[in-house]
């Protein structure tokens, strides 16, 4: 890496994209996935503006005001839906991470200019970052492919799953922000 621009140009594309993947997941035939899709596009976009260097875009303090706001609001969802699905609690801990990440970059909006100083406790980010280290490993090893069967499916009249449909894409979708979480934690 070349400096702070050129990670933080990477970081932009890698959520825009996540988001955009999310977006058509929305197609999905499964009322459940689209929900959550949305939820993701929702992080990934918000990351991407999020991660945008300093030079385009240094946003007055009101925008992380607005940032904090949107995905406290965004929290607030995901913990009603947590109630039936424990698979929400993890978007219940990012969605609050990105409001904790709003309210540093609020409080000390000269931070965003070098992408780092000290905006943030210490300790919650520490956590923060173990969380989501943790779940980026548990996500790469579910991401390895089971042991191949000696059987063999005859034929091929099986039906073609959509992009919206693909759960492996999903994962690389949440293992994508997860390491993009790291990121902005680590320049926090």
């Amino acid at each position: 890496m070349h400096g702070p621009a050129q990670a933080g140009w990477l970081l932009v594309a890698l959520c825009a994209a996540t988001g955009s993947y999310c977006l058509l997941r929305m197609r999905s035939r499964i009322e459940a996935q689209r929900r959550t899709a949305g939820g993701e596009a929702l992080m990934g976009f918000g990351m991407a503006l999020m991660a945008l260097p300093a030079a385009v875009l240094a946003p007055p303090r009101w925008a992380w005001l607005g940032y904090a706001a949107v995905f406290g609001a965004a929290a607030l969802r995901t913990l009603w839906a947590a109630r039936r699905n424990r698979h929400h609690l993890h978007h219940l801990v990012g969605a609050c991470a990105m409001v904790y990440m709003a309210a540093a970059m609020a409080a000390t909006p000269t931070a965003h200019a070098g992408h780092g100083g000290g905006g943030g406790t210490p300790a919650l980010t520490g956590a923060l970052l173990l969380y989501f280290a943790g779940y980026v490993l548990v996500s790469g090893v579910r991401l390895l492919p089971a042991p191949v069967l000696a059987t063999a499916e005859g034929g091929g009249g099986g039906t073609v799953t959509g992009w919206a449909d693909r759960a492996e894409l999903a994962m690389v979708c949440r293992l994508s922000m997860g390491i993009a979480m790291i990121a902005m934690l680590l320049t926090l």
